[in-house]
């Protein structure tokens, strides 16, 4: 809790900084720890790309309150002076910022601000820090000993960032429960037209390079050649949309891959599933394989970033870009029907390590700690 002008205690306020509200994994984080019932703190969600608004809706109707900064670009000072200016006229107890490149300007801009006015600054790492670019790595660098704490997704991530960052992790969560209650297997079949015997891939990733769908395509038409019963089903969008449809096509694949687009009920599409998969070159901790958990479902994954240490005892792993490997995986457990519900206990049970509350907890506590240091510190100051 904090403490108003008489003394009186009230909720911590936190005001998330993102560069869009898109459907990755990093805002899907945001939303599960903002909406959930448990957390102590009040939540608010900023963010810069009007364009990326998909998660929006969500977030509004759950009470959080949602506002746009928009800019042309992320290096434009017009957001910086928005934020300022916000930051000024109804001041909050915490800045968390989940985007590096955000990060960096935004601990410049609250040394700017007066005392009273100036929030402790926490920072999320979701993705491993040698995939940024080497300027956004170096104004990171600069910058972080202006953050009160700096929080990794995954002991993956933890591990590639710099040791003056000092970084706790903590295993973000999604709604496991939501997950299990959106459950409709055989309605979300008939509807994708998917036969009984169909022996069903789900992936939940977005059209981008890291995602390596080109790899997931490869690897499909191996293995369909070699077990007609599988048949891939994509959720996602992106910029790379029309290329890899272009190579689903040229591939021969048909109604085999189906391409989706985007979904709001990837729950219960994924209770569609046989199989889910992620062939990801780099992952920080993604929400697509904690949902597959939460569905009961095994997983055949690449072993990039956290994944492995999310997916466990709970599916098969191949290293990145290895068609073949994949393949196999798709392969063998369309044709052993008893790995596949074994390995989906397995999933089912691994569940609760990825629970929100656990994370929603630990990181109410984490945002209390950081307001009552910046509060110690400035009694000090004082006398």
């Amino acid at each position: 809790m904090a403490e108003t002008s008489d003394g009186a205690s009230r909720p911590i306020r936190v005001r998330h900084l993102l560069k869009g509200l898109g459907p990755g994994g990093a805002e899907r984080l945001v939303v599960h720890q903002t909406t959930s019932p448990s957390t102590r703190c009040r939540h608010e969600v900023a963010y810069l790309l009007a364009h990326k608004n998909h998660l929006v809706a969500e977030l509004e109707a759950a009470g959080v309150p949602v506002r746009c900064l928009p800019t042309r670009g992320l290096w434009r000072p017009g957001w910086l002076l928005a934020l300022r200016r916000w930051a000024l006229s109804d001041p909050v107890d915490v800045l968390h910022v989940h985007s590096p490149a955000v990060a960096a300007a935004t601990r410049v801009l609250v040394r700017t601000l007066p005392r009273s006015r100036r929030p402790a600054v926490v920072g999320t790492e979701h993705n491993r820090w040698p995939r940024l670019h080497r300027l956004t790595r170096l104004a990171d660098r600069l910058t972080l000993g202006a953050q009160d704490a700096t929080i990794a997704v995954s002991a993956d991530v933890a591990a590639t960032l710099p040791r003056r960052a000092r970084a706790e992790v903590v295993v973000h969560g999604i709604d496991v429960g939501a997950v299990r209650a959106a459950a409709d297997r055989e309605g979300a079949r008939r509807e994708l037209g998917i036969s009984p015997d169909d022996v069903v891939v789900v992936c939940v990733a977005n059209f981008r390079r890291e995602k390596a769908l080109d790899v997931l395509v490869a690897a499909a038409a191996r293995a369909i050649e070699r077990e007609p019963r599988l048949s891939i089903v994509h959720v996602g969008q992106g910029p790379l949309a029309d290329e890899i449809a272009a190579g689903v096509e040229r591939a021969g694949l048909g109604d085999r891959f189906r391409l989706l687009g985007h979904r709001r009920d990837v729950a219960r599409l994924l209770s569609a599933a046989d199989v889910v998969t992620l062939t990801s070159r780099h992952e920080g901790l993604p929400v697509a394989v904690m949902e597959a958990l939460a569905a009961g479902r095994p997983v055949v994954a690449t072993r990039a970033g956290g994944v492995a240490e999310a997916v466990g005892d709970a599916g098969i792993l191949v290293d990145v870009d290895d068609v073949a490997g994949l393949a196999d995986a798709y392969v063998t457990l369309a044709r052993d029907e008893t790995r596949r519900r074994t390995l989906g206990e397995r999933a089912a049970r691994r569940a609760h390590l990825f629970d929100r509350e656990r994370a929603v907890a630990r990181l109410d506590e984490i945002y209390a700690a950081v307001v009552a240091a910046r509060r110690g510190a400035e009694a000090s100051r004082r006398s």
